[in-house]
């Protein structure tokens, strides 16, 4: 069976040591597309747009430095504590989606310290901003060739030219397009809500959906930590269980309280 080629060079733009990665671009796009989508709500909202640029660095802080520190503390921890000069360089690869999702819950928590507005009201909008930004994130992981797939003969399977001649499932755009049709939901939801007094309800769903297709979909990942565990399930699957639980709990107590 024939099987679909990929061979993409991962550099967008390459100007003598400079290099810009379609990764980048594609992360750059997550960003744009978050700072859009909280300008509106904003707008829509509060009647103003003052605060969202603060918002944005926030999430940019929180985004990269915790999904740098989780890829270091969950994934390859013996590495880096031998090579400790290696933690921030990022440019080398290694981000963990659990610590960055962590990181932006913590930058989220000490920005909205100087809001007018509650922990549940932003973390309720920025869920919608934050599935369609993984969405842009796992493209990016298939033009550059990451996460590889387990091996399989499914007529879309794809060849990674950069990784072997294995046929794989592509499963950077499963995540992908499942996390695209998640942010559609979650606004959909938004919209369709009779009131802004959401009460945790979007972040819950944005907890129980996307980690649960992430713990779904791991088994159509190739294992990617670099020690040994006990387990059947692999790590992203046992850190995707905790923020599911909380997910049902969350909901569970917007309902009572609604």
């Amino acid at each position: 069976m024939d099987h679909f080629i990929w061979n993409f060079d991962p550099v967008l733009i390459s100007f003598q040591s400079i290099r810009i990665h379609w990764y980048g671009l594609m992360f750059a796009l997550a960003l744009l597309s978050n700072y859009l989508l909280m300008h509106w709500i904003y707008w829509r909202e509060l009647g103003n747009t003052e605060d969202v640029d603060r918002l944005l660095w926030y999430c940019m802080g929180g985004t990269v430095l915790g999904a740098r520190l989780g890829h270091v503390i969950f994934y390859n921890p013996t590495y880096y504590l031998s090579n400790p000069s290696k933690i921030f360089a990022i440019w080398e690869g290694g981000l963990a989606s659990h610590g960055g999702v962590l990181g932006v819950l913590i930058a989220l928590y000490i920005y909205q310290r100087k809001a007018s507005f509650n922990y549940l009201w932003i973390l309720d909008r920025a869920a919608i901003a934050a599935a369609f930004s993984g969405s842009l994130i796992r493209v990016g992981n298939f033009l550059n060739s990451e996460i590889a797939g387990t091996a399989s003969d499914v007529p879309w399977a794809v060849i990674f030219i950069r990784i072997d001649e294995i046929p794989r499932h592509p499963v950077q755009l499963y995540e992908a397009f499942s996390y695209a049709c998640i942010s559609f939901f979650l606004f959909y939801c938004y919209q369709r809500s009779k009131t802004f007094n959401l009460n945790g309800r979007l972040f819950a769903w944005f907890l129980i959906l996307i980690f649960g297709t992430r713990f779904v979909l791991e088994f159509f990942k190739v294992n990617l930590n670099n020690y040994s565990h006990h387990f059947w399930l692999d790590t992203g699957q046992l850190l995707s269980i905790p923020f599911i639980l909380v997910g049902y709990y969350l909901l569970y107590r917007a309902r009572k309280n609604s």
